[in-house]
Formats: C-alpha cells, sequence, structure tokens
C-alpha cells in the first residue's frame, strides 16, 4: 500500500516536471569583463609600474623607456580592440535594423 502510494508520487512529480533540472543560463560576458577591466588590469599595471621602478634604480633607463612605450603601444591595441568592437556593433544595428 504504502509502496504504490509513494510510485504514484513519483509519477506524479515526473509528469509535473518537479525533479526537471532548471533551463541552464548564459554566462555573463559583461561581469567577466568588468571583473578583468576592475581588478585584474589594475594589479598587472602595478605589477609593471613595480618592475620599472627596479630597473631605472639600477640605471637601466633605455630598457625602462622600451618597456614603457611597448606597455603604451599595447594599451593603446586595446583600447582600439574595444573602439572596433563598439564601431562594429553600431554599423551591424545600422545594416540589419
Amino acid at each position: 500500500m504504502i509502496a504504490t502510494e509513494l510510485a504514484a508520487q513519483v509519477a506524479t512529480a515526473v509528469q509535473h516536471g518537479v525533479l526537471a533540472a532548471p533551463a541552464p543560463k548564459g554566462i555573463n560576458t559583461e561581469g567577466v569583463v568588468t571583473f578583468f577591466a576592475s581588478k585584474i588590469a589594475p594589479i598587472l599595471l602595478a605589477v609593471l609600474g613595480v618592475i620599472f621602478i627596479g630597473r631605472a634604480g639600477r640605471g637601466e633607463i633605455s630598457k625602462v623607456l622600451t618597456s614603457s612605450a611597448i606597455a603604451i603601444v599595447g594599451l593603446a591595441f586595446i583600447a582600439g580592440a574595444a573602439t572596433l568592437f563598439f564601431v562594429g556593433d553600431y554599423l551591424i544595428n545600422l545594416i540589419f535594423s
């Protein structure tokens, strides 16, 4: 008697979807980008700054200037890529809407 009632309740639960897993959600890419921009990038820039100051203290000014120029060019490329992302999004919206 108890086994048949339990089996009936389980069958009802399965039919109503109570045991079904919730639908998967997408990845919050904006949150990931914000995390990297607000937490990781400042730490990496601080490490670069410490390395540059250490080299400058040892008299390696030319290496510091070269590394600084490379870092600035890299940041310019990153900013350009972000700008192209927004320009591309604007163009897609302009063409398809």
